[in-house]
């Protein structure tokens, strides 16, 4: 009976030790696992708690990388859309060129104007007041062409037209000559304001095909597969009117510098006829 007593007792000793130690290593095992869970998450706490880096500024301004402006634009662009850009290029150059170089041409234009008033109508003769005269002006030019007019007047079949006649003619045709060089550049200023919003719309009819390409492709209409495409053709509908606007300006601006150019050529050109007239009267007086 002690015996037996001693038994159960060793038997529930031995019991209670084994229940003691899974109980110990459950929990150590439990605790483990928190750890390495939270040694896992640590990284992207730490991630999420640190501060976003601030944006990149440079001379006060924050820099924002567009992958829809220009830059994008040439690099994704396919040969169409380069070459229609390149097109607009050419075409505002041209424009601001022709403008620069009209006005200065018209500016000079007026300057000898004064210059012939102030220097010819008071010479001598009219010899003396060629000499007056810059070399290239259209003035010196008209009145030369004047003067070898009256000394020209020869044959049979010249002979058959009234001097005044042949020195008004010649004149008219030096003035002419004057007024086409003028004109030179307007032509090109004409053709670029009424084409190039065309050539910007070309443009922005590839821009759209692109983006409903890309759509079929993606077979959704996300505003990632849109955004670019559509971005190029705004932005050649928007270079088209920027080429247009200036040149359509422009060409209004000169053309109406030219009218109040030849008015005073045309003015000097009615007096030397006179003069002309005048002066082989009285050659042929005496």
């Amino acid at each position: 009976m002690l015996f037996r007593k001693r038994w159960i007792a060793l038997l529930a000793t031995v019991m209670l030790g084994a229940g003691t130690a899974m109980a110990v290593g459950t929990f150590t095992q439990a605790a483990s696992a928190q750890a390495a869970d939270a040694g896992k998450d640590a990284p992207a706490a730490a991630a999420a708690a640190a501060p976003a880096p601030p944006p990149v500024i440079e001379n006060g301004k924050e820099v924002v990388d567009n992958p829809y402006g220009l830059d994008a634009l040439w690099k994704g662009g396919d040969f169409v859309a380069r070459g229609t850009l390149i097109i607009l290029i050419v075409m505002s150059l041209g424009t601001w060129y022709i403008m620069f170089t009209k006005f200065f041409e018209q500016f000079k234009l007026g300057r000898q104007a004064g210059a012939a008033r102030g220097s010819f109508w008071s010479a001598g003769s009219i010899n003396e007041g060629i000499s007056t005269l810059s070399e290239g002006s259209p003035f010196r030019y008209i009145a030369e062409t004047g003067v070898s007019s009256t000394t020209k007047h020869e044959g049979a079949l010249l002979e058959r037209i009234d001097l005044n006649s042949w020195i008004s003619m010649s004149i008219q045709r030096a003035i002419d000559n004057v007024q086409s060089r003028l004109q030179d550049g307007l032509a090109f200023l004409a053709t670029v304001g009424s084409t190039a919003p065309f050539v910007g719309l070309f443009g922005t009819v590839w821009g759209i095909y692109h983006a409903l390409t890309a759509i079929g492709i993606a077979g959704q209409a996300s505003i990632d597969k849109v955004a670019g495409p559509v971005g190029e053709a705004l932005i050649m509908t928007a270079f088209g009117l920027a080429v247009a606007v200036p040149a359509v300006l422009g060409y209004n601006f000169l053309v109406r510098r030219n009218k109040v150019a030849m008015e005073s050529v045309r003015s000097f050109g009615a007096d030397l006829h006179l003069v002309l007239l005048g002066q082989t009267s009285g050659k042929a007086g005496k």
